[in-house]
């Protein structure tokens, strides 16, 4: 291992980075600029790094961005449920079989998540809600 190599420790996916940066955005009471995020994050991101990976992840729809002096500051567009609920939609879509996947869904859910899903379904066909 040469000392670059040794210094910088294993090399961290994309997904990590962009979880990283994601942790980060959340965490925050508004929108950040890549200089405070970059400044916010343990590790040794470059700005142009940070930009980079807010940029993908602008692409992405996973955040907003909105002008701020020179730069853009970003946000996420959603909570964590809701980021988790984009990926299980993601999946449902991309499969042909949306019956099939739904249903081995529900039949790996346990009592109390079935029940849970069985309100939350029936308050939204509710009339009166």
């Amino acid at each position: 291992m040469d000392a670059d190599t040794q210094g910088r420790g294993r090399k961290r996916a994309n997904g990590e980075r962009e979880a990283e940066v994601l942790a980060v955005l959340q965490q925050a009471q508004g929108a950040l600029t890549p200089g405070e995020v970059a400044t916010r994050l343990t590790g040794d991101l470059t700005y142009s790094t940070v930009v980079t990976i807010l940029t993908r992840m602008h692409t992405k729809q996973l955040l907003t961005r909105t002008p701020r002096g020179r730069a853009y500051a970003y946000a996420p567009v959603t909570d964590d449920a809701g980021f988790a609920a984009r990926r299980m939609r993601t999946v449902l879509e991309e499969r042909d079989d949306r019956e099939a996947v739904l249903a081995r869904f529900a039949d790996g859910l346990s009592a109390t998540d079935a029940d849970l899903l069985r309100h939350l379904l029936g308050a939204e066909q509710d009339p009166d809600r």
